[in-house]
Protein backbone atom coordinates (compact mmCIF):
# COMPACT_ATOMS: atom_id res chain seq x y z
CA UNK A 1 0.00 0.00 0.00
CA UNK A 2 1.58 3.50 -1.39
CA UNK A 3 1.60 6.50 1.30
CA UNK A 4 1.12 8.58 -0.88
CA UNK A 5 -1.86 10.78 -2.04
CA UNK A 6 -2.64 11.41 -5.72
CA UNK A 7 -3.87 13.57 -7.80
CA UNK A 8 -6.94 13.55 -10.43
CA UNK A 9 -8.46 15.37 -12.51
CA UNK A 10 -10.46 15.21 -15.68
CA UNK A 11 -10.34 16.56 -18.99
CA UNK A 12 -13.60 18.04 -19.66
CA UNK A 13 -14.34 16.88 -23.53
CA UNK A 14 -17.99 17.14 -25.54
CA UNK A 15 -18.51 13.45 -26.37
CA UNK A 16 -15.07 11.58 -24.88
CA UNK A 17 -11.38 11.75 -25.71
CA UNK A 18 -11.78 8.98 -28.49
CA UNK A 19 -11.87 10.47 -32.20
CA UNK A 20 -14.68 8.76 -32.61
CA UNK A 21 -16.61 9.04 -29.16
CA UNK A 22 -19.41 11.07 -31.21
CA UNK A 23 -20.51 8.38 -33.11
CA UNK A 24 -21.04 5.66 -29.91
CA UNK A 25 -24.63 5.24 -28.91
CA UNK A 26 -24.16 6.41 -25.66
CA UNK A 27 -22.71 10.00 -26.10
CA UNK A 28 -24.72 13.28 -26.91
CA UNK A 29 -24.48 14.47 -30.67
CA UNK A 30 -24.39 18.01 -29.67
CA UNK A 31 -22.54 18.16 -26.43
CA UNK A 32 -20.13 20.64 -27.32
CA UNK A 33 -22.55 23.21 -27.83
CA UNK A 34 -24.30 22.17 -24.23
CA UNK A 35 -22.99 24.11 -21.22
CA UNK A 36 -24.98 22.12 -18.97
CA UNK A 37 -23.30 18.63 -20.54
CA UNK A 38 -19.65 20.52 -19.04
CA UNK A 39 -21.47 21.59 -15.75
CA UNK A 40 -23.05 17.76 -15.15
CA UNK A 41 -19.81 16.32 -15.60
CA UNK A 42 -17.41 18.57 -13.66
CA UNK A 43 -20.22 17.94 -10.75
CA UNK A 44 -20.01 14.43 -11.09
CA UNK A 45 -16.08 14.46 -10.54
CA UNK A 46 -16.14 17.11 -7.84
CA UNK A 47 -18.52 14.68 -5.86
CA UNK A 48 -16.31 12.18 -6.74
CA UNK A 49 -13.68 13.70 -5.05
CA UNK A 50 -11.32 14.94 -7.92
CA UNK A 51 -9.10 18.43 -8.02
CA UNK A 52 -9.21 19.39 -11.62
CA UNK A 53 -11.71 20.11 -14.53
CA UNK A 54 -9.31 20.99 -17.55
CA UNK A 55 -10.96 23.08 -19.95
CA UNK A 56 -8.83 22.93 -23.67
CA UNK A 57 -8.72 25.13 -26.52
CA UNK A 58 -7.02 25.93 -29.55
CA UNK A 59 -7.75 29.56 -31.37
CA UNK A 60 -8.61 27.70 -35.38
CA UNK A 61 -9.95 24.44 -36.49
CA UNK A 62 -7.09 22.18 -36.73
CA UNK A 63 -7.96 19.96 -39.70
CA UNK A 64 -6.87 20.56 -42.87
CA UNK A 65 -8.32 17.80 -45.00
CA UNK A 66 -11.69 19.29 -46.03
CA UNK A 67 -13.52 15.90 -45.76
CA UNK A 68 -12.12 14.31 -42.11
CA UNK A 69 -13.39 18.11 -41.07
CA UNK A 70 -16.95 17.57 -42.25
CA UNK A 71 -17.12 14.30 -40.13
CA UNK A 72 -14.84 14.75 -36.80
CA UNK A 73 -16.39 16.57 -33.94
CA UNK A 74 -12.97 18.12 -32.14
CA UNK A 75 -13.37 20.28 -29.17
CA UNK A 76 -12.02 22.65 -31.55
CA UNK A 77 -15.52 23.50 -31.88
CA UNK A 78 -17.26 24.11 -28.98
CA UNK A 79 -17.12 27.31 -26.13
CA UNK A 80 -14.08 29.16 -26.00
CA UNK A 81 -12.57 27.94 -22.92
CA UNK A 82 -12.31 31.35 -20.07
CA UNK A 83 -16.46 31.99 -21.16
CA UNK A 84 -16.76 27.90 -20.41
CA UNK A 85 -14.71 28.21 -16.91
CA UNK A 86 -17.07 31.39 -15.82
CA UNK A 87 -19.83 29.19 -16.40
CA UNK A 88 -18.68 25.80 -14.64
CA UNK A 89 -17.32 28.07 -11.77
CA UNK A 90 -20.45 29.49 -10.78
CA UNK A 91 -22.18 25.66 -11.12
CA UNK A 92 -19.79 23.92 -8.96
CA UNK A 93 -18.52 24.74 -5.24
CA UNK A 94 -15.05 22.66 -4.29
CA UNK A 95 -13.00 21.57 -7.73
CA UNK A 96 -10.49 23.60 -9.67
CA UNK A 97 -11.55 24.52 -13.06
CA UNK A 98 -8.08 25.37 -15.38
CA UNK A 99 -8.73 26.72 -18.37
CA UNK A 100 -6.47 26.83 -21.53
CA UNK A 101 -5.45 30.29 -23.09
CA UNK A 102 -2.42 31.15 -25.31
CA UNK A 103 0.54 33.15 -24.71
CA UNK A 104 0.74 33.58 -28.33
CA UNK A 105 -2.44 35.79 -29.40
CA UNK A 106 -2.67 37.48 -26.00
CA UNK A 107 -1.07 40.35 -23.79
CA UNK A 108 -0.47 39.75 -20.43
CA UNK A 109 -2.60 42.33 -19.12
CA UNK A 110 -5.73 41.59 -20.46
CA UNK A 111 -4.95 37.72 -19.70
CA UNK A 112 -3.76 38.46 -15.93
CA UNK A 113 -7.40 40.49 -15.91
CA UNK A 114 -9.29 37.66 -17.32
CA UNK A 115 -7.86 35.15 -14.99
CA UNK A 116 -7.36 37.40 -11.90
CA UNK A 117 -11.09 37.83 -12.50
CA UNK A 118 -12.40 33.99 -12.97
CA UNK A 119 -10.40 33.38 -9.76
CA UNK A 120 -12.24 35.52 -7.42
CA UNK A 121 -15.67 34.09 -9.17
CA UNK A 122 -14.82 31.13 -8.33
CA UNK A 123 -13.43 32.05 -5.02
CA UNK A 124 -9.97 31.01 -5.74
CA UNK A 125 -10.28 27.68 -7.63
CA UNK A 126 -9.14 28.78 -11.10
CA UNK A 127 -5.52 28.16 -13.04
CA UNK A 128 -4.16 28.61 -16.20
CA UNK A 129 -3.55 26.12 -18.75
CA UNK A 130 -0.29 27.83 -20.55
CA UNK A 131 0.41 26.62 -24.30
CA UNK A 132 1.83 28.49 -26.90
CA UNK A 133 0.18 28.33 -29.81
CA UNK A 134 1.36 26.05 -32.85
CA UNK A 135 -0.72 25.45 -35.51
CA UNK A 136 -0.44 27.04 -38.90
CA UNK A 137 -4.81 27.40 -39.06
CA UNK A 138 -4.24 29.33 -35.71
CA UNK A 139 -1.60 31.87 -37.03
CA UNK A 140 -4.36 32.85 -39.69
CA UNK A 141 -6.78 33.77 -37.77
CA UNK A 142 -4.92 36.97 -36.43
CA UNK A 143 -2.74 39.75 -37.71
CA UNK A 144 0.83 39.17 -38.62
CA UNK A 145 2.46 39.57 -35.18
CA UNK A 146 4.95 37.50 -33.03
CA UNK A 147 8.05 35.13 -34.35
CA UNK A 148 5.67 32.01 -34.66
CA UNK A 149 9.36 30.02 -34.52
CA UNK A 150 9.28 27.14 -31.73
CA UNK A 151 12.04 29.20 -30.01
CA UNK A 152 10.47 32.02 -30.18
CA UNK A 153 7.16 31.26 -28.92
CA UNK A 154 8.88 29.70 -25.72
CA UNK A 155 10.70 32.80 -24.99
CA UNK A 156 7.66 34.72 -25.68
CA UNK A 157 5.85 32.39 -23.27
CA UNK A 158 8.14 32.57 -20.60
CA UNK A 159 7.89 36.58 -20.96
CA UNK A 160 4.47 36.33 -20.87
CA UNK A 161 4.55 34.29 -17.70
CA UNK A 162 7.03 36.80 -15.48
CA UNK A 163 4.70 39.70 -16.71
CA UNK A 164 1.06 38.05 -15.67
CA UNK A 165 2.74 36.89 -12.36
CA UNK A 166 4.19 40.16 -11.83
CA UNK A 167 0.91 41.83 -12.22
CA UNK A 168 -0.94 39.30 -10.33
CA UNK A 169 1.30 40.71 -7.54
CA UNK A 170 1.02 43.85 -7.78
CA UNK A 171 -1.53 43.66 -4.90
CA UNK A 172 -1.09 42.75 -1.11
CA UNK A 173 -4.22 40.83 -0.37
CA UNK A 174 -4.16 41.28 3.73
CA UNK A 175 -3.21 45.27 3.14
CA UNK A 176 -7.52 45.54 2.27
CA UNK A 177 -8.67 47.16 5.67
CA UNK A 178 -12.09 48.73 4.15
CA UNK A 179 -12.39 50.31 7.19
CA UNK A 180 -15.91 52.64 6.73
CA UNK A 181 -15.11 54.74 9.97
CA UNK A 182 -11.33 55.76 8.87
CA UNK A 183 -12.94 56.10 4.87
CA UNK A 184 -9.48 53.62 4.46
CA UNK A 185 -10.56 51.17 1.63
CA UNK A 186 -6.84 49.51 1.73
CA UNK A 187 -3.38 50.64 3.33
CA UNK A 188 -1.01 52.61 1.92
CA UNK A 189 1.68 50.17 0.56
CA UNK A 190 -1.14 47.54 -0.54
CA UNK A 191 -0.74 48.15 -4.27
CA UNK A 192 2.52 48.54 -6.31
CA UNK A 193 3.28 50.10 -9.76
CA UNK A 194 4.88 46.87 -11.54
CA UNK A 195 7.40 48.65 -14.42
CA UNK A 196 7.46 45.56 -16.24
CA UNK A 197 9.62 46.19 -19.39
CA UNK A 198 10.75 43.03 -21.59
CA UNK A 199 11.70 42.35 -24.89
CA UNK A 200 8.23 41.31 -25.88
CA UNK A 201 5.91 42.98 -23.47
CA UNK A 202 5.59 45.79 -21.42
CA UNK A 203 3.08 46.93 -18.77
CA UNK A 204 3.33 49.79 -15.87
CA UNK A 205 0.33 47.81 -13.53
CA UNK A 206 -0.91 47.50 -11.13
CA UNK A 207 -3.33 45.40 -12.26
CA UNK A 208 -7.14 46.22 -11.54
CA UNK A 209 -8.29 43.64 -10.51
CA UNK A 210 -7.44 42.52 -6.75
CA UNK A 211 -5.93 38.45 -5.71
CA UNK A 212 -7.99 35.77 -4.89
CA UNK A 213 -7.68 33.96 -1.31
CA UNK A 214 -5.07 31.73 -3.07
CA UNK A 215 -2.93 34.40 -4.51
CA UNK A 216 -2.95 34.35 -8.10
CA UNK A 217 -3.98 31.65 -10.24
CA UNK A 218 -2.81 28.01 -10.54
CA UNK A 219 -0.16 27.92 -13.48
CA UNK A 220 -0.40 24.59 -15.58
CA UNK A 221 2.20 24.07 -18.32
CA UNK A 222 1.49 21.01 -20.80
CA UNK A 223 4.62 21.50 -23.43
CA UNK A 224 7.32 18.46 -23.30
CA UNK A 225 9.64 19.72 -25.91
CA UNK A 226 13.34 21.04 -23.79
CA UNK A 227 12.00 24.59 -24.19
CA UNK A 228 8.35 23.85 -22.40
CA UNK A 229 10.05 21.67 -19.83
CA UNK A 230 12.37 24.28 -18.68
CA UNK A 231 9.74 26.42 -18.68
CA UNK A 232 7.06 24.41 -16.68
CA UNK A 233 10.46 23.44 -14.32
CA UNK A 234 10.88 27.42 -13.76
CA UNK A 235 6.97 28.78 -13.29
CA UNK A 236 4.10 25.66 -13.11
CA UNK A 237 2.39 24.18 -10.31
CA UNK A 238 1.33 21.56 -12.03
CA UNK A 239 2.39 19.52 -15.10
CA UNK A 240 0.08 18.17 -17.67
CA UNK A 241 1.94 15.65 -19.79
CA UNK A 242 1.65 12.65 -22.28
CA UNK A 243 3.51 9.66 -21.35
CA UNK A 244 2.59 6.18 -22.74
CA UNK A 245 4.15 4.08 -20.08
CA UNK A 246 5.46 4.07 -16.69
CA UNK A 247 9.20 3.70 -18.15
CA UNK A 248 8.89 7.65 -19.79
CA UNK A 249 6.74 8.54 -17.09
CA UNK A 250 9.25 8.16 -14.62
CA UNK A 251 12.31 9.85 -16.61
CA UNK A 252 9.92 12.81 -17.61
CA UNK A 253 9.07 13.09 -13.68
CA UNK A 254 12.76 12.83 -12.56
CA UNK A 255 13.92 15.39 -15.35
CA UNK A 256 11.15 18.27 -14.05
CA UNK A 257 11.82 17.59 -10.33
CA UNK A 258 15.92 18.11 -11.36
CA UNK A 259 14.92 21.17 -13.01
CA UNK A 260 12.43 22.77 -10.74
CA UNK A 261 15.50 22.25 -8.19
CA UNK A 262 17.77 23.59 -10.25
CA UNK A 263 16.38 26.62 -10.97
CA UNK A 264 15.98 27.40 -6.87
CA UNK A 265 12.58 26.23 -6.52
CA UNK A 266 11.02 23.27 -4.34
CA UNK A 267 10.72 20.03 -6.16
CA UNK A 268 7.76 19.01 -4.24
CA UNK A 269 6.30 22.36 -5.19
CA UNK A 270 5.50 20.72 -9.04
CA UNK A 271 3.02 18.29 -9.41
CA UNK A 272 3.37 15.93 -12.41
CA UNK A 273 -0.15 14.49 -14.17
CA UNK A 274 0.07 12.06 -16.78
CA UNK A 275 -3.13 11.68 -19.04
CA UNK A 276 -4.55 8.15 -18.50
CA UNK A 277 -7.10 6.73 -20.87
CA UNK A 278 -8.87 3.77 -19.09
CA UNK A 279 -11.42 1.36 -20.96
CA UNK A 280 -12.83 -0.11 -18.23
CA UNK A 281 -14.87 -3.94 -18.39
CA UNK A 282 -15.88 -6.12 -15.79
CA UNK A 283 -13.54 -8.30 -17.24
CA UNK A 284 -10.60 -7.96 -19.35
CA UNK A 285 -11.93 -9.32 -22.31
CA UNK A 286 -15.29 -6.98 -21.82
CA UNK A 287 -12.86 -4.13 -21.65
CA UNK A 288 -11.21 -4.96 -25.26
CA UNK A 289 -14.42 -5.34 -26.92
CA UNK A 290 -15.56 -1.85 -25.59
CA UNK A 291 -12.30 -0.72 -27.08
CA UNK A 292 -12.76 -2.99 -30.06
CA UNK A 293 -16.45 -1.05 -30.96
CA UNK A 294 -14.62 2.27 -30.56
CA UNK A 295 -12.23 1.65 -32.82
CA UNK A 296 -14.44 0.04 -35.71
CA UNK A 297 -16.53 3.63 -35.65
CA UNK A 298 -13.08 5.49 -36.89
CA UNK A 299 -13.38 6.91 -40.34
CA UNK A 300 -9.54 6.26 -41.90
CA UNK A 301 -9.79 9.87 -43.58
CA UNK A 302 -10.55 11.08 -39.37
CA UNK A 303 -7.86 8.96 -37.96
CA UNK A 304 -5.24 10.31 -40.71
CA UNK A 305 -5.76 13.91 -40.34
CA UNK A 306 -5.84 13.37 -36.52
CA UNK A 307 -2.23 12.01 -36.91
CA UNK A 308 -1.15 14.83 -39.08
CA UNK A 309 -1.87 17.26 -36.64
CA UNK A 310 -0.57 15.43 -33.87
CA UNK A 311 2.78 14.90 -35.87
CA UNK A 312 3.41 18.94 -35.91
CA UNK A 313 0.90 19.94 -38.60
CA UNK A 314 2.35 17.41 -41.42
CA UNK A 315 0.67 16.71 -44.91
CA UNK A 316 0.71 12.68 -45.20
CA UNK A 317 -1.64 12.62 -48.46
CA UNK A 318 1.09 11.47 -50.21
CA UNK A 319 2.20 8.32 -47.68
CA UNK A 320 1.71 4.91 -48.48
CA UNK A 321 -0.65 4.26 -45.17
CA UNK A 322 0.58 0.34 -45.59
CA UNK A 323 3.98 1.85 -45.24
CA UNK A 324 6.55 2.61 -42.05
CA UNK A 325 6.31 6.43 -40.77
CA UNK A 326 9.03 8.44 -43.03
CA UNK A 327 11.04 10.50 -41.93
CA UNK A 328 9.36 14.20 -40.99
CA UNK A 329 11.04 17.48 -40.60
CA UNK A 330 11.43 18.25 -37.36
CA UNK A 331 8.18 20.13 -36.13
CA UNK A 332 7.73 23.63 -35.26
CA UNK A 333 4.28 23.31 -33.62
CA UNK A 334 3.92 19.94 -31.44
CA UNK A 335 7.15 19.27 -31.37
CA UNK A 336 7.63 16.66 -28.06
CA UNK A 337 4.16 14.75 -29.46
CA UNK A 338 5.95 14.42 -32.78
CA UNK A 339 8.90 13.03 -31.05
CA UNK A 340 6.88 10.76 -28.79
CA UNK A 341 4.75 9.35 -31.93
CA UNK A 342 7.76 8.57 -34.35
CA UNK A 343 9.01 6.50 -31.38
CA UNK A 344 6.08 4.72 -30.46
CA UNK A 345 5.45 3.69 -34.56
CA UNK A 346 9.19 2.81 -35.01
CA UNK A 347 9.19 0.66 -31.35
CA UNK A 348 5.93 -1.29 -32.69
CA UNK A 349 6.61 -1.22 -35.75
CA UNK A 350 3.48 0.42 -36.93
CA UNK A 351 2.27 1.35 -40.72
CA UNK A 352 1.23 4.81 -40.74
CA UNK A 353 -2.21 3.45 -41.09
CA UNK A 354 -1.89 1.49 -37.54
CA UNK A 355 -0.43 4.65 -36.26
CA UNK A 356 -3.45 6.59 -36.87
CA UNK A 357 -5.78 4.10 -35.69
CA UNK A 358 -3.61 3.68 -32.46
CA UNK A 359 -3.55 7.24 -31.02
CA UNK A 360 -6.96 7.78 -32.06
CA UNK A 361 -8.12 7.17 -28.69
CA UNK A 362 -5.56 8.06 -26.25
CA UNK A 363 -3.43 10.51 -28.46
CA UNK A 364 -0.24 9.28 -27.40
CA UNK A 365 -0.87 9.23 -23.73
CA UNK A 366 -1.20 6.09 -21.40
CA UNK A 367 -3.87 4.00 -22.49
CA UNK A 368 -4.84 0.96 -20.39
CA UNK A 369 -7.48 -1.27 -20.90
CA UNK A 370 -8.54 -3.57 -18.31
CA UNK A 371 -10.59 -4.33 -15.16
CA UNK A 372 -10.98 -1.70 -12.34
CA UNK A 373 -8.63 -3.63 -9.85
CA UNK A 374 -6.18 -4.07 -13.07
CA UNK A 375 -6.18 -0.33 -13.87
CA UNK A 376 -5.42 0.65 -9.68
CA UNK A 377 -3.27 -1.46 -9.49
CA UNK A 378 -1.20 0.40 -12.35
CA UNK A 379 -2.11 3.42 -11.15
CA UNK A 380 -0.70 3.04 -7.70
CA UNK A 381 2.39 1.51 -9.44
CA UNK A 382 3.04 5.02 -11.18
CA UNK A 383 2.23 6.55 -8.00
CA UNK A 384 4.65 4.60 -5.66
CA UNK A 385 7.20 4.00 -8.60
CA UNK A 386 7.40 8.10 -8.64
CA UNK A 387 6.09 8.53 -12.27
CA UNK A 388 3.58 10.24 -11.53
CA UNK A 389 1.18 12.81 -8.37
CA UNK A 390 -1.80 11.71 -9.86
CA UNK A 391 -3.32 11.63 -13.45
CA UNK A 392 -5.95 13.69 -15.77
CA UNK A 393 -8.53 11.42 -16.66
CA UNK A 394 -9.33 11.17 -20.52
CA UNK A 395 -12.62 9.30 -20.97
CA UNK A 396 -13.35 7.89 -23.93
CA UNK A 397 -16.67 8.76 -24.62
CA UNK A 398 -18.53 10.98 -22.02
CA UNK A 399 -20.07 10.64 -19.39
CA UNK A 400 -19.87 6.46 -19.66
CA UNK A 401 -16.43 6.73 -19.37
CA UNK A 402 -16.02 9.13 -16.79
CA UNK A 403 -19.03 7.62 -14.72
CA UNK A 404 -17.45 4.19 -15.04
CA UNK A 405 -14.01 5.66 -14.04
CA UNK A 406 -15.45 7.18 -10.54
CA UNK A 407 -17.75 3.93 -10.23
CA UNK A 408 -14.92 1.43 -10.49
CA UNK A 409 -11.41 2.68 -10.14
CA UNK A 410 -12.23 5.25 -7.61
CA UNK A 411 -13.10 3.11 -4.53
CA UNK A 412 -10.21 0.90 -5.12
CA UNK A 413 -8.12 3.65 -5.26
CA UNK A 414 -10.00 4.76 -1.69
CA UNK A 415 -9.53 1.24 -0.86
CA UNK A 416 -5.86 1.33 -1.82
CA UNK A 417 -5.23 4.58 0.39
CA UNK A 418 -4.69 6.63 -2.56
CA UNK A 419 -7.06 9.59 -2.21
CA UNK A 420 -7.28 12.32 -0.24
CA UNK A 421 -10.11 12.61 1.80
CA UNK A 422 -12.87 15.19 3.49
CA UNK A 423 -10.76 17.99 1.47
CA UNK A 424 -14.11 19.94 0.11
CA UNK A 425 -13.05 22.98 0.71
CA UNK A 426 -10.49 25.70 0.55
CA UNK A 427 -8.41 27.29 -2.94
CA UNK A 428 -7.16 25.06 -5.32
CA UNK A 429 -3.62 25.70 -4.20
CA UNK A 430 -4.74 24.47 -0.28
CA UNK A 431 -6.53 21.12 -1.89
CA UNK A 432 -3.72 20.49 -3.88
CA UNK A 433 -1.17 21.24 -0.98
CA UNK A 434 0.60 24.09 -2.93
CA UNK A 435 1.64 27.55 -1.31
CA UNK A 436 0.43 30.24 -1.62
CA UNK A 437 2.54 32.87 -3.54
CA UNK A 438 3.61 35.73 -1.17
CA UNK A 439 2.31 39.48 -2.86
CA UNK A 440 6.03 39.98 -4.09
CA UNK A 441 8.02 36.56 -4.53
CA UNK A 442 10.60 36.73 -6.50
CA UNK A 443 10.80 33.93 -9.16
CA UNK A 444 12.79 31.64 -9.62
CA UNK A 445 16.29 32.85 -12.08
CA UNK A 446 16.08 32.22 -15.28
CA UNK A 447 19.10 32.15 -18.38
CA UNK A 448 17.79 35.10 -20.80
CA UNK A 449 20.91 34.59 -23.06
Amino acid sequence: MSSRKLVLGTILYPSGHHVAAWRHPSTQVDANIDVQHYIRAARDAEQAGFEIAFISDRLGVPNSRVEALRRVDEWSHGFEALTLAAAVATATRSIGIVATASTTFNEPYNLARQFASLDLISNGRIGWNIVTSSLVQESENFNPGPDFDHAARYARAAEFVDAAISLWQSWNLDGFVRDKASGVFFDEDTARAVDYQGKYFRSKGPLNVIPSRQGRPLLVQAGSSEAGKALAARTADVVFTAQPDIGSARGFYQDIKRLRTASGGNADDVLILPGIFPVIGETKSEAEDKYAALQDLIQPDVALSLLETYLGDVDLSGVDINGPLPELPVSNSIRSRQALLSDLARREGLSVGALARRIAGARGHWQVIGTAEEIAGQIEDWISGNAADGFMLLPPTFPQGQDDFIATVVPRLRERDLLHTGRDSGSLRERLGLPRPTPASPLPARNRA
